[in-house]
């Protein structure tokens, strides 16, 4: 009799537990640029909970931060990537050309598969010492900027390109006068840390330099960040438009068997709800309807593109970025 009575309670047990549905738990890790930890602290929390809404399984979003370009050069060596959101499309084509993301990776998502932007402004110390307002400014002999290498960052990579394309309007398209204004200004940084997080403890921490040049989402964080020293946002008269590319690494996630939530959360990032996160993050989104609502947070100014100035990231990448092209002759003779 207590034998049976084990067996029918063994039976109810297994049956019990064959009702219970198992948990489900999915897995990404996304690798992005250097100072998006905080956009990201702010996004995933909002991500996981709408994704078991949908699916009824839970996520981990892991996540790896770092200057875009070493951060791509990573996953080249095996960083086990499911998605990548950089600051930089060439970084993006990095993996591309490496198999690892489709060649085809803008067509996959809108607006070049670009959820967000920004461009690149200034931050200065406190009562703006300096009256530094804009690109011209930095190339003064009192003036030190401070951002990052634009060998190792895509953020310091757009401020070398604002500034380029700010040199070539003020100086009639002239090259060689161009060339000359971004020498002088990169001669006047004192110190190059690879990536934005780094450049950012240099002026505000260290307190190196006279004005912090970074995405203009970041220095709202920063002055946020470090309110008790009285940091001042500047918006320069024209900057670059800065694409914030994102792509599934999808000869990992296919191996990690990802792909389903790796997409999901990149198009999530173009939700409604997504995109009135990154509005509060101080990025500048496509959705009409946040941006209005947003709009007075965000000061006027005239963006130029890649496209209309250097003729395209190939360009950029062959007549800038090479080995010996104008990026490293500037650095040289500085």
């Amino acid at each position: 009799m207590k034998t049976g009575l084990i067996r029918a309670l063994a039976l109810a047990t297994t049956l019990g537990l064959a009702a219970t549905p198992a948990l489900s738990q999915d897995r990404i890790l996304n690798v992005s640029y250097d100072i998006a930890r905080e956009l990201f602290e702010a996004l995933n929390p909002a991500f996981t909970e709408q994704w078991q809404a949908d699916t009824g399984r839970t996520v981990t979003v892991e996540q790896s931060h770092g200057g875009s370009s070493r951060q791509a050069r990573a996953i080249l060596e095996g960083l086990n990537a499911d998605v990548v959101t950089f600051n930089q499309e060439t970084d993006i084509d990095v993996l591309a050309e490496g198999g690892l993301v489709p060649a085809d990776w803008r067509d996959k998502l809108p607006n070049d598969a670009s959820p967000y932007y920004s461009l690149p402004a200034f931050l200065v110390r406190a009562g703006n010492p300096k009256n530094i307002q804009d690109w011209s400014d930095l190339a003064r002999d009192d003036v030190a900027p401070v951002f990052p290498n634009p060998k190792t960052s895509g953020n310091a990579r757009y401020t070398y390109l604002a500034a380029y394309a700010y040199g070539l309007a003020q100086n009639n398209g002239d090259p060689a006068a161009t060339q000359e204004f971004v020498r002088k200004l990169l001669s006047n940084v004192p110190v190059f840390d690879t990536g934005g997080r780094a450049a950012t403890q240099t002026f505000a921490e260290r307190e190196i330099g006279d004005v912090l040049v970074t995405f203009e989402a970041e220095t709202a964080q920063i002055a946020a960040q470090y309110a008790d020293k009285g940091f001042e946002r500047v918006t320069p008269s024209m900057s670059l438009f800065a694409a914030f590319p994102v792509a599934v690494v999808a000869a990992n996630a296919e191996k990690n068997g990802s792909t389903e939530v790796s997409t999901a959360y990149l198009e999530w990032l173009y939700s409604p709800a997504a995109q009135e996160l990154l509005a509060q993050n101080h990025y500048r989104v496509n959705d009409a309807t946040v941006a209005e609502a947003h709009a007075t947070d965000f000061p006027e100014v005239e963006l130029v593109t890649v496209d209309e100035v250097f003729g395209g990231w190939d360009a950029v990448r062959a007549e800038h970025l090479a080995d010996g092209a104008i990026l490293d002759q500037v650095f040289v003779n500085r």
